[in-house]
């Protein structure tokens, strides 16, 4: 039997929400790793203002893409969320950058 969540945090119990957010992006005139690095390391420290965990997590090996993950924690799955949205805004808002995809999710400890 669930607890309702206000009743849960008087009791001392803190539910814990993940949050993640996975984005697929195709990277502009870049030609090599190197150059792709210059784009997506800079990407990647600026999302890093947000308190999120961010790295790049996939085609590592393909000079114009690039998949980047992000990762919020908090008590509050609507606050992991809006987080993530600034995330991808920031993301989207870079000219260099074109995102093909993002896919965001959040859950709590019982989803797992």
């Amino acid at each position: 039997m669930s607890v309702p969540r206000l009743e849960a945090e008087k009791a001392g119990v803190v539910t814990v929400f993940v949050g993640t957010l996975r984005v697929d992006l195709l990277l502009g005139d870049v030609r090599s790793l190197k150059q792709k690095r210059s784009v997506v390391r800079p990407l990647v420290a600026a999302l890093r203002r947000f308190d999120v965990t961010a790295a790049e997590t996939g085609d590592a090996d393909l000079h114009r893409r690039a998949e980047v993950g992000v990762a919020c924690v908090s008590n509050d799955p609507s606050h992991c969320r809006e987080v993530l949205e600034s995330c991808e805004r920031a993301v989207a808002q870079r000219p260099e950058v074109e995102v093909l995809s993002a896919r965001l999710r959040v859950v709590n400890e019982e989803d797992l």
